[in-house]
């Protein structure tokens, strides 16, 4: 067993002291928690506030600076409605995305207004090319059916009275006869399709190549 002297005693006050100045002047170890409340109280704890779990609270240092803000906490529903702005804007954002992604590719396929038209004229000639052959087609039907009709003259005209093959072939010749002029019809409709895909894309590039190319370049 060893004695104190006073010396040795003092020593250790001092340190006692010393320590609990440096706590103090440290403070609380985690953040102090301020707020004002919906009847327009200042809050303070150390800890988040319920009471203002439905606005912003400010987190300070020690020293009374802001480290962080919190909230306002979300309800079910509002979080709900967060999700879904925030899927919508994703969604706007690869739209868009894609959208310029569609333009480069366009503008690198038609670089200039005579690229354009050249592709135009040529999906318009192969439409035409088909009409061309159905109108062909429709010609020998025509033929086909005066030969039958001269036939026909031998039974006076009345097809109740001529032999069952005079009548199948009236019938392949008119069933024919429709099926083609229907077809030349769907490729009049596919022109219109064609001239109206081709306009709503040069609406588009003349934007782009005013954008990329001299004003010469994208010329009307």
């Amino acid at each position: 067993m060893f004695a104190l002297t006073w010396g040795s005693v003092a020593g250790v006050l001092l340190c006692g002291f010393a320590g609990l100045a440096s706590a103090q002047q440290q403070g609380p170890v985690g953040g102090i928690y301020t707020c004002v409340d919906g009847k327009g109280r200042k809050l303070t704890s150390d800890r988040p506030i319920a009471d203002c779990i439905d606005r912003v609270q400010k987190e300070l240092n020690p020293s009374g600076t802001v480290r962080r803000q919190i909230g306002p906490s979300l309800t079910a529903d509002e979080r709900s409605r967060l999700e879904e702005q925030e899927k919508q804007q994703a969604a706007d954002k690869a739209r868009g995305a894609e959208e310029k992604r569609r333009d480069r590719a366009l503008l690198t396929r038609y670089p200039n207004r005579p690229a354009h038209d050249k592709e135009r004229n040529e999906a318009l000639a192969q439409v035409d090319e088909v009409m061309k052959a159905a109108t062909k087609r429709i010609g020998e039907l025509a033929a086909q059916r005066n030969s039958i009709d001269s036939e026909l003259e031998f039974y006076k005209g009345d097809a109740s009275k001529a032999p069952p093959y005079v009548r199948r072939q009236i019938e392949e010749n008119d069933r024919s006869t429709v099926v083609q002029k229907r077809f030349i019809a769907e490729q009049e409709g596919e022109k219109k399709r064609v001239n109206t895909r081709f306009d709503e894309e040069l609406g588009k590039l003349k934007q782009l190549w005013l954008l990329k190319l001299p004003a010469t370049a994208a010329s009307k």
